[in-house]
């Protein structure tokens, strides 16, 4: 897959990275797969913008396995799908060769990507992934780029109708059938959105209900 950079950012042209863009081709839906290369692009030109060290095959990498946890394989999964795309990404670059320490990168990119708080402390690629993410599902950081740099993405890699709706949609196939998995997380807000009778885990209603005495 070959396109032409955007404001000094390409996808990486590397055989690890042609694999990758081909294993998730063939693993998510249009509208994940879209998703997920504008994420490497809204993350790299914030890391560019920024003037960060950043490694674009480690960051593609991970902005492309951050939401493969979501497909249909794991939907018999219990764990955390931020964990499984994590896991498969580590699996997937253990295969074809990549250092230990770059692959815990990545693991880390894509676990902690739905984590507020911590990414932005941890190292560049970690921080650009949830960067993304955050920029093409929420609009965080929207005014950070410029209106060529929006438009050069979108066009490359278009926004289906009605995305918004589209993205929360495959979130909550992706996790309604492992709500617990989202205590702790904003990915609860997907499930009381979607599903009237979905019962919040409440914290304190935990501790309280525990058998330490006071």
């Amino acid at each position: 897959m070959m396109f032409d950079p955007i404001s000094g950012v390409a996808i990486p042209d590397s055989k690890v990275s042609r694999a990758v863009t081909e294993f998730i081709r063939d693993s998510e839906s249009d509208l994940l797969f879209h998703h997920s290369i504008r994420v490497y692009f809204w993350g790299a030109l914030t890391g560019k913008r920024m003037e960060q060290a950043f490694d674009p095959e480690l960051l593609y990498a991970a902005a492309m396995f951050h939401d493969i946890g979501l497909t249909a394989p794991y939907d018999h999964s219990q764990r955390r799908f931020e964990v499984d795309g994590a896991n498969a990404a580590r699996d997937f670059l253990r295969a074809h060769g990549i250092a230990e320490r770059d692959i815990e990168t990545v693991w880390n990119a894509v676990a902690l990507h739905t984590t507020p708080g911590i990414p932005e402390f941890m190292r560049p690629e970690i921080a650009l992934v949830q960067a993304g993410a955050g920029m093409d599902v929420a609009g965080r950081g929207y005014d950070q780029f410029t209106d060529g740099e929006r438009a050069a993405v979108v066009a490359a890699f278009p926004r289906e109708a009605d995305f918004k709706h589209g993205i929360i949609d495959a979130f909550y196939r992706g996790m309604k059938h492992r709500p617990d998995s989202t205590f702790g997380t904003f990915n609860d807000d997907v499930l009381a959105f979607k599903d009237p009778h979905f019962c919040r885990i409440d914290m304190c209603s935990i501790i309280l209900a525990s058998n330490w005495s006071d």
